[in-house]
């Protein structure tokens, strides 16, 4: 008998402590825990500890889901961050050697890279792919040798978005057995557009060590967080 009366006096102590901390479950909850201390003075405490083990849980839980929001914040800016530092810049070889002339249009392959921040030129396919939309900047040089002196000096290149025609660098005479002609713009560009320099049929650049034939890009500043 008065191991009951003792466990009903605890149990009323750990339920007045509990229920000054939280209203567990709101005020329905609340009032049906009042009911049960009434009814059931014993079970009194066990049930508050209970719904205080679930506020607990749910606190957590939200918690860990808040955490999961700002990790998935921190690495949109990061990959921000990394996608917003794009340049490269390479040229058509390392040795002496002409390339072309070819029956189709075909695509440069630039070889030596002297810079490729962010990953976004392939040496493979002389295809630079941009990672964000923006605004780029891009410059193209072309440079041949005729291969004697009054012979026609015909260049023709094509710089290309996706496939399509965007500009040219040309040049075309019999003064000068070698030369070279550049073309630079500033382009808009949407993530996963992709550029490549087109040498046009017939014609032949060249180029050594001295890296004569360039392509080169970066991005001015991104407008996709505009």
């Amino acid at each position: 008998m008065k191991g009951i009366l003792i466990l009903s006096l605890v149990c009323s102590m750990v339920g007045s402590f509990l229920a000054q901390d939280y209203e567990w479950g709101g005020s329905e909850a609340g009032q049906a825990s009042k009911d049960i201390c009434v009814t059931d003075s014993a079970s009194c405490g066990c049930c508050l500890m209970q719904q205080r083990m679930q506020r607990l849980e749910w606190i957590f839980n939200h918690t860990m889901d808040q955490l999961r929001k700002d990790l998935d914040q921190a690495s949109k800016r990061l990959n921000d961050l990394r996608a917003s530092h794009t340049a490269f810049s390479a040229a058509l070889s390392t040795r002496t050697e002409c390339v072309g002339p070819f029956r189709d249009n075909a695509t440069l392959i630039y070889k030596k890279v002297f810079v490729n921040q962010g990953g976004t030129y392939s040496e493979q396919t002389g295809v630079f792919t941009a990672p964000r939309s923006g605004v780029y900047s891009f410059s193209v040089t072309v440079f041949s040798d005729a291969g004697a002196p009054g012979a026609r000096l015909n260049i023709f290149a094509l710089l290309q978005r996706n496939g399509q025609d965007l500009a040219g660098v040309h040049d075309d005479n019999y003064d000068d057995q070698e030369d070279s002609a550049t073309q630079s713009l500033a382009l808009q560009l949407h993530a996963g557009d992709q550029l490549s320099v087109r040498l046009v049929a017939g014609r032949v650049v060249c180029d050594d060590v001295s890296h004569y034939n360039t392509f080169s890009g970066f991005l001015v500043f991104p407008t996709d967080l505009l």
